[in-house]
């Protein structure tokens, strides 16, 4: 094990980025060795010769005048620890860094704003200064196991042209903030890309960039070649899904595939495939990644939750998407969680419903089946005001970082007012990463509130009659009803699944009525009292529960 020596030169006692650097030394495998403020040259160089350290760092706060001077000093006296092989690192303030830069002597200067990969990076043995892509893991699963206890960060971004994308990830990519640009594609791109007949000029950019060629995939991805070299994923499609899984990973060396079970179809108005049909098609798509081991995430839960489902049916949602993904092949499986869905929930009762599906799926990990948890905000929570909406970003985030997320998905500030720009991104991305830097450094246990705590075991004990309700509507001789087409369409149709928001559906009920109650849960209620019902009741009442 390397060892370094590290500590606050001469007179100054600022030693919180002494500190962070050796914690984060201590994460890359060195032995570190904390000399604390103040250190005198001479002790700082005693302490690595008896130590026989194999890196020294110093750090420097106050005037760059005096610091140059102390540096030069330094320099001097540890020149023949220099000589015999022993490495120097320096951090400081950007005035007194750029003087430090200036004299050669130190192999790396640190200037308080780097990212902490970067950091890690350096005592990895990579310079930072120098990195090319071969540095950074180009999958998913190795890029998150390197910037570990780091999430992954992923950001959606697509504007109007295809121009002003690919500028605007060159421009995100050389800011260094962000591990996965998921490319927002306009609904035509979705939908019809290979079917120029269907696709309508003034739809032309609607919702995202308008890519219609593998060759605008390939510029947005060539775009990306450079900073910290992010991933890059999209939108799986709502037609000709496999055709375009395939050009996916021809031109953007797909991160992940995303796909819902219930949704992007007609019932949500996204795309040409009745509900049975498109829940066959996506089950196929997860079959085609996993036999590619190429991550799945099912961006299922959400779709309820933002349509005032019952945290139930959200809960019921999550499992549903793990067991899938499990059944169907997938060896890792990205578990997302959107917090804030619908956005009245308390965060106690939030945490609560992601701790209870990760409860319920935790059965189905193994060997050949990882699961990867994912975090984001909520869609539809952000207020308009700026300033409201950053600390709501922030506080999220921070109430995320309490399910130790491996892919941190951020959702910009902007998103009430306006699709992020680049700039937008790399602001939001630099709030969040702040956020998961404070929960890592010794964040309160908030999954141990007793609150929490209780309505999580109430969810899964409901989600396990929600269950066996849906497994009751299965014909005779279906082998398993939770991944059996026909059964899960008659769980939307029945109104097993159901939202207030799909009311005059052709595929579902849209009879449920919820409420944010005294706890901030999200709960069906009788549409005459207002009072809670319990899962029982309420799929006694659609007769499907005995």
């Amino acid at each position: 094990m390397k060892t370094v020596v590290a500590g606050a030169l001469g007179e100054c006692v600022h030693v919180a980025g002494v500190m962070n650097f050796l914690r984060l030394a201590e994460m890359a495998g060195w032995r570190t060795v904390f000399l604390g403020p103040a250190v005198p040259i001479e002790e700082i160089l005693r302490v690595a010769r008896a130590e026989h350290a194999d890196l020294v760092g110093v750090s420097y706060r106050l005037t760059p005048e005096t610091g140059e001077r102390l540096l030069a000093e330094f320099a001097e006296e540890a020149d023949d620890l220099r000589a015999a092989g022993v490495r120097f690192a320096f951090g400081g303030t950007p005035p007194v860094a750029e003087r430090a830069q200036a004299m050669g002597f130190f192999e790396q200067v640190f200037e308080g704003g780097e990212p902490p990969e970067a950091v890690l990076a350096y005592l990895r043995g990579q310079s930072p200064d120098n990195l090319t892509e071969a540095d950074f893991p180009q999958t998913t699963v190795e890029r998150i196991r390197w910037k570990s206890p780091y999430p992954i960060i992923r950001h959606h971004f697509g504007l109007p042209t295809v121009e002003a994308t690919r500028t605007g990830i060159a421009r995100i990519a050389e800011a260094q903030v962000l591990d996965v640009i998921s490319l927002g594609i306009d609904q035509d791109a979705q939908a019809n890309f290979f079917h120029p007949e269907r696709q309508n000029p003034r739809r032309r950019g609607a919702g995202g960039v308008p890519v219609r060629t593998p060759d605008d995939y390939r510029a947005l991805y060539a775009a990306s070649r450079r900073g910290n070299y992010p991933l890059l994923r999209t939108y799986s499609g709502t037609d000709d899904f496999i055709r375009l899984a395939e050009m996916y990973v021809e031109t953007i060396n797909i991160a992940w595939c995303a796909i819902p079970i219930f949704w992007f179809n007609q019932m949500d108005g996204r795309g040409p495939w009745d509900l049975e049909g498109s829940i066959r098609e996506h089950q196929r798509v997860m079959a085609w990644y996993g036999e590619r081991d190429i991550p799945v995430e099912l961006n299922e839960p959400h779709h309820w939750g933002m349509r005032d489902a019952p945290d139930v049916v959200f809960v019921v949602a999550a499992y549903l998407s793990a067991y899938n993904a499990h059944a169907f092949g997938v060896r890792d499986y990205i578990a997302q969680m959107m917090f804030n869905s619908p956005p009245g929930l308390s965060d106690a009762m939030d945490l609560a419903k992601m701790l209870a599906i990760l409860e319920l799926i935790a059965p189905l990990a193994g060997d050949d089946f990882r699961i990867w948890r994912q975090t984001r905000t909520g869609l539809l929570s952000y207020p308009l005001d700026d300033d409201a909406a950053r600390a709501h970003l922030s506080a999220s985030v921070y109430l995320q970082m309490a399910l130790r997320p491996h892919i941190l998905h951020v959702v910009g500030h902007t998103e009430a007012h306006h699709a992020a720009t680049a700039d937008d991104i790399i602001a939001a991305c630099k709030m969040a990463r702040r956020a998961v830097e404070n929960g890592l450094r010794g964040q309160p246990d908030m999954t141990a509130d007793p609150l929490v705590q209780e309505r999580k075991a109430e969810l899964v004990r409901e989600a396990q009659v929600t269950l066996e309700a849906i497994r009751s509507l299965a014909d005779e001789g279906v082998d398993d009803p939770l991944t059996d087409p026909a059964t899960l369409t008659r769980a939307v149709t029945a109104g097993v699944l159901d939202a207030p928001h799909l009311r005059n559906n052709p595929f579902a009920r849209g009879a449920v009525v919820t409420r944010i109650d005294s706890r901030g849960a999200c709960v069906a209620v009788d549409p005459a009292t207002g009072e809670p019902l319990t899962e029982e009741e309420r799929l006694r009442r659609l007769e499907v529960w005995k």
